[in-house]
């Protein structure tokens, strides 16, 4: 089901605001997929989802030689029979104010302050498509 990832239904956010583990694709530079798990914020008004990593991560790397246009990734979470992606173009952030209120907002949404990093970076996702099913689907009579 396509949804407006800049106008989500209540549903959908709710999902988002859950505690869940996530896993972000990108693609390495041979084209292959690089699947992980992470934690992922999403913020609909921005149009943003983020994903906050270390600077020598795989994830990073995969994101950094897409250069400046970005790199097509996707973030997905699911719990039981309910799922929801969102997809765009990512960027890695280096700002420490952007990084410190990634970092906030990976604390509100997972209930814990990640510890320390000097070498943490901020991967932004510029939205542009999102998906999913939130609500279990009815049982068939």
């Amino acid at each position: 089901m396509a949804i407006d990832p800049r106008h989500p239904d209540p549903a959908y956010l709710g999902f988002w605001r859950e505690r869940h583990v996530c896993t972000l694709t990108t693609l390495r530079p041979d084209g292959t997929p690089h699947v992980v798990p992470v934690g992922v914020t999403y913020d609909p008004e921005a149009g943003l989802a983020r994903v906050i990593s270390s600077r020598t991560s795989r994830k990073v790397r995969n994101v950094l030689a897409a250069g400046a246009a970005g790199a097509p990734t996707s973030v997905c979470q699911l719990a039981d029979k309910r799922w929801a992606t969102l997809e765009g173009r990512a960027r890695v952030r280096t700002e420490p104010e952007q990084v410190a209120d990634a970092v906030r907002r990976y604390a509100e949404r997972y209930g814990r302050t990640p510890a320390p990093n000097p070498d943490r970076v901020l991967i932004e996702i510029s939205l542009t498509r999102a998906m999913g099913r939130v609500t279990p689907p009815r049982p068939r009579s």
